[in-house]
């Protein structure tokens, strides 16, 4: 059996540098966030420029639809980069567009951000009424076309709603235990629960405002939180979703935070005097990280098989079975 390495969240600042830096920690696929704040076109812009860096990079990275992309990403050694958005600010009000951003490869989309939308509830937000009557309709086409439902962002109640409503599995891509380190973007017991009873997955966040010592957390730490994850539900509803947001200036922290909503700046997990990115774990400052985090998984009593699947091939599995149409 192959043995992938797949990172279900980042959004780095691209360049060549970070693309050969996927092949260094033999890193076969990425899902990148394509959208925070912005609507369809802009979107479209965004998918037009990862398309130059498809023809400019074509030995290094290509466009992933689909699961066998990543045993194609492996043969050819290369990433294969799957699209999704982290608000579904695209679809606008918009629910055909729900298929049309399928066909142009989206593959996840949170039903919300920080904030309420349209679908669903923010986790910064003081009420949270659930999934809305949009919401509701959005879940059965997103079904339908095969693009996952991502709840990271949202709010508790929304996200178990989604979990029961949705007729396939949802993902957590990238967040931490809340009993672990209690952020708000951090996953309580119950709402971790909902997602993998129904089948979902849940990837684990490098971000340090995510990490127990934030910046200072150490990889045993670390492994202790998912073996602790993965003797509570199931080792085989885990994997990595880093966030790493590599090379992004502090500006890009305001866009992901602020987009067009506030004319106040709006800090979220960090504070009014550190408003950028935090430095990263010092083994995990890149995508030639990712083989510390399989050692670590190893050193803390994971077998190979439950290590596999972590580090990629829970991933695998979970494209394969829900990035098809119904």
């Amino acid at each position: 059996m192959t043995n992938y390495r797949i990172d279900n969240l980042q959004y780095a600042n691209w360049s060549e540098k970070i693309f050969r830096q996927m092949r260094e920690g033999g890193v076969d696929a990425v899902h990148v966030t394509i959208a925070y704040h912005e609507n369809f076109r802009e979107t479209v812009l965004n998918i037009e420029q990862w398309n130059r860096w498809f023809e400019q990079y074509p030995d290094l990275i290509f466009h992933g639809e689909w699961a066998s992309d990543v045993a194609k990403a492996r043969e050819t050694g290369r990433t294969a980069i799957f699209f999704g958005f982290q608000n579904p600010s695209p679809i606008e009000d918009d629910i055909g567009l729900v298929a049309v951003l399928h066909k142009l490869g989206a593959r996840f989309m949170q039903l919300s951000y920080n904030n309420q939308s349209l679908l669903a509830t923010g986790c910064y937000e003081a009420e949270d009424p659930g999934i809305t009557r949009m919401g509701k309709q959005v879940i059965k086409e997103m079904n339908r076309v095969g693009l996952v439902i991502d709840m990271s962002h949202s709010a508790d109640r929304s996200t178990i709603e989604a979990a029961d409503l949705s007729t396939r599995p949802i993902t957590v891509t990238h967040a931490n235990l809340h009993a672990w380190q209690p952020a708000l973007r951090n996953k309580r017991d119950d709402v971790v629960r909902a997602v993998t009873q129904n089948g979902g997955m849940m990837g684990f966040s490098l971000y340090p405002h995510h990490l127990k010592d934030k910046s200072a957390c150490t990889l045993t730490s670390f492994c202790e939180m998912i073996a602790r994850a993965a003797e509570q539900f199931g080792a085989e509803h885990f994997g990595i979703g880093s966030d790493l947001c590599q090379d992004q200036p502090d500006s890009v922290v305001e866009w992901m935070r602020v987009g067009r909503w506030s004319k106040e700046i709006d800090y979220g997990e960090g504070s009014a005097a550190a408003p950028g990115f935090p430095p990263m774990p010092e083994w995990f400052r890149d995508n030639r990280d990712f083989g510390n985090i399989e050692a670590g998984l190893r050193e803390i009593g994971f077998n190979a098989e439950e290590t596999a699947g972590l580090m990629g091939n829970n991933w695998h599995r979970f494209f394969a079975e829900n990035f098809t149409p119904e």
